[in-house]
């Protein structure tokens, strides 16, 4: 009862501190400030790391809390009601909360990226959606969905899977074609539909092992009226300058996904490590002294460390062209792309070696190597980890015309 009361005092301290510095022209936001936050967050996060497991939710006892210190909000325009940060320093945020928790992480990255559609949708909107401090987007991949114009707005009928965050998130986004109109590529207009969460029907199809603390329901619109105001046309420029805006979305994702793979697996090897530490084997030396231990670790200190670093550089490399030239070379989109594929196919490796490692103890639910190896294994399965994007690579470094979409 202490050790609750102890971090709910926590998270409320957290809350009352950022609610001064923004009261406070003399303390403005940074990023380092948003660093601090998440580590103050992360005890919090482990608090209730298995009720959100349990529930297949960020319960409010934790989204409540982010949302009020502005974890939502870091990479809206700040003339739109966010904080607009630097996309490394969000990558540094993304990893300290997966090594927390993986669900967390990766609803943290979703909901963020997401929301840069603030600064492609009209300002109104923007207004309208953010006013809200818990404000939260959630969306997913669409199935046979279809928009029918009518006076002052469309008639929505659709299915879109894989909503993660849905649980917590206050508004959907459902992207969806417009019967009848074309977009400058000759293809249908595809416009964005955010709407309140109440208005659509949710559907439980989220029975899995790994994220289940993501809440990726699905959600379905049945003859939905959606309102001109609250659409506007996906794929056009942006109508807030700044260096995040350059960055395709579909870069964000993926190295956010990938930063979040890497901070689970980082977590389950350091959690195996402080258990050789203490872990004896029947009729055997700790497990620490066996050479079969220390050679496995080391192997997947090296795995890590090198995936980490080949996306750190790529990270770096796609932000300095986004900063100072306001558009990411090809060379920098596929590297970027590559690594984050590859950081989440070695993650999964170095789950693998510490789920190994732990022994018999990995099969219960209390280990940590035990949910944090079904959260890799999950995020693997996800389009960011497919194999295909090595072949998009492998294109390019030929000389070829890549095939892949999404890099």
């Amino acid at each position: 009862m202490g050790s609750e009361m102890c971090i709910r005092d926590s998270a409320v301290t957290l809350v009352t501190i950022f609610d001064d510095m923004v009261k406070s022209s003399t303390m403005p936001m940074t990023e380092n400030h948003f660093i601090s936050v998440a580590r103050d967050i992360v005890p919090l996060i482990e608090q209730h790391a298995s009720l959100i497991n349990r529930e297949r939710q960020l319960t409010e006892k934790v989204s409540g809390p982010m949302a009020d210190a502005g974890l939502f909000r870091l990479l809206i325009p700040k003339s739109r009601g966010g904080y607009e940060i630097d996309y490394l320093e969000f990558l540094k945020i993304v990893s300290i909360i997966a090594q927390a928790d993986g669900s967390v992480a990766w609803c943290l990255n979703q909901n963020n990226v997401l929301s840069t559609l603030s600064a492609f949708m009209p300002d109104t909107l923007a207004e309208e959606i953010w006013a809200e401090r818990r404000a939260v987007l959630s969306n997913g991949p669409p199935v046979n969905p279809n928009a029918v114009p009518g006076e002052d707005g469309y008639v929505l009928n659709g299915r879109w899977n894989f909503s993660s965050g849905s649980r917590h998130a206050t508004w959907r986004v459902a992207l969806t074609p417009v019967e009848g109109r074309k977009g400058p590529n000759g293809q249908s207009e595809m416009r964005n539909m955010i709407v309140p969460a109440d208005w659509v029907e949710m559907e439980d199809t989220w029975q899995v092992n790994g994220l289940r603390g993501t809440g990726s329901f699905s959600f379905l619109a049945h003859d939905l009226f959606v309102p001109e105001r609250l659409t506007f046309i996906d794929g056009g420029l942006p109508e807030v300058e700044g260096p995040l805006y350059k960055m395709p979305k579909s870069l964000l994702f993926c190295s956010g996904f990938a930063t979040t793979a890497l901070g689970v697996a980082r977590s389950g090897l350091d959690s195996v490590i402080g258990l050789s530490r203490a872990k004896t084997p029947q009729e055997q030396e700790l497990l620490m002294k066996q050479p079969f231990t220390q050679r496995e670790i080391g192997q997947a200190e090296a795995i890590w460390r090198s995936a980490n670093a080949y996306l750190s550089d790529s990270a770096e490399s796609a932000w300095h062209f986004a900063v100072t030239e306001g558009e990411i070379p090809v060379e920098d989109r596929i590297n970027l792309r590559l690594s984050s594929t590859h950081a989440i196919r070695e993650a999964v490796k170095v789950a693998d070696i510490a789920y190994s490692l732990t022994g018999s103890s990995a099969i219960f639910e209390q280990t940590a190597i035990q949910r944090k190896s079904q959260d890799v294994r999950t995020i693997s399965q996800q389009i960011q980890g497919r194999f295909s994007h090595y072949d998009t690579a492998g294109q390019h470094f030929l000389g070829m015309n890549p095939q892949g979409r999404l890099f």
